[in-house]
């Protein structure tokens, strides 16, 4: 039998063990940074339950607070300039939902969308394919209601998916907190694990398909795409900051 060198061994055998993992690049410090995170080319915007901040990406500094009465903000987007974030009643009965934008300039907050009292409590909302996609979550022994909505711009359904019954055991007691589509995949996070959700539409059914389960430095929560670097963004709630990530391949 041909004997290999070791090194070459070795790199045969880390190719095998490759994985994909969303690895940390970057944190900054923002005492907001307790429900999700977007960004831009320039700025970092730190997501709380009631008040969005603007910080600038390069040195961290503080810049402003939104205005504008908020009581469960959720993820955020940005689009056209904007910031979108999903806003809820939670953890108050019956669910009552809203989309709330952001002017970046002026920092006020309003309501853009209200949904009222429909399918559940709105915890991350995206711009995709000229479409809104829509997670409407639910908790405890009805989490396995949690679902993504299609909409169109006129706001009706174009299709609605549940979560695989894997996912919805990992979840425990928990739901889906953020999510955001990549290269025509949909990747989401719970509530408290350091894990991506990578999904994708069924070629037929109501059940989203599981394609993988990422390592991720973001411990759930919202997340965001990153324009800049083509990675992620989210946040860790412990330590109050906005952490950025990229999807690599790692031994």
């Amino acid at each position: 039998m041909t004997k290999l060198p070791l090194l070459a061994f070795l790199v045969g055998a880390n190719a095998l063990c490759a994985e994909p993992a969303i690895v940390q690049t970057g944190t900054l410090s923002a005492r907001e940074a307790n429900q999700a995170a977007a960004v831009d080319e320039r700025f970092v915007y730190a997501i709380g339950s009631t008040v969005v901040a603007k910080y600038d990406r390069a040195t961290g500094q503080r810049l402003a607070p939104s205005t504008g009465t908020a009581h469960h903000l959720n993820s955020g987007f940005l689009w056209e300039g904007r910031l979108y974030c999903a806003h809820s009643n939670f953890p108050r009965k019956p669910d009552k939902s809203e989309i709330m934008v952001l002017d970046t300039e002026t920092m006020a907050l309003s309501v853009f969308k209200d949904f009222g009292e429909y399918r559940g409590s709105l915890t991350w909302v995206v711009r995709e394919g000229g479409h809104w996609w829509c997670n409407f979550a639910h908790y405890g022994a009805d989490n396995a209601k949690t679902v993504l909505v299609k909409l169109d711009d006129q706001w009706r359904e174009q299709g609605a998916w549940t979560y695989p019954p894997t996912v919805i055991q990992d979840l425990g007691r928990m739901s889906i907190s953020g999510g955001v589509w990549k290269e025509n995949r949909l990747l989401v996070t719970g509530h408290d694990k350091r894990v991506m959700y990578r999904l994708r539409l069924p070629a037929k059914g109501d059940v989203l398909e599981l394609v993988d389960i990422l390592p991720s430095p973001f411990p759930g929560q919202g997340i965001a795409v990153d324009p800049k670097t083509g990675g992620f963004v989210g946040i860790n709630r412990a330590q109050k900051a906005v952490v950025f990530g990229e999807l690599r391949t790692r031994p």
